[in-house]
């Protein structure tokens, strides 16, 4: 099972592996890592979290997570 602060620091490091692109690319491409690589239970673990320790990139991704988890399906 994946500790909180685990998951954290694998969205940061995932975010430092985009850290040639810009802001707003890295966090993207982050967001889609973290939707195709990790599970529904480790996502919605991740997202009930406070998210203390996330970088601006990493935050910014888990927001764009959220935000696709709560879109309506099309």
């Amino acid at each position: 099972m994946e500790t909180i602060d685990r998951l954290i620091y694998m969205t940061n490091q995932i975010a430092r592996n985009f850290g040639t692109r810009s802001d707003a690319e890295a966090a993207d491409a982050t967001a889609k890592h973290i939707v195709r690589s990790w599970t529904p239970r480790v996502i919605e673990k991740m997202l009930k979290s406070d998210r203390t320790g996330l970088t601006s990139v990493g935050a910014e991704a888990i927001r764009q997570v959220e935000a696709t988890k709560s879109a309506p399906a099309a």
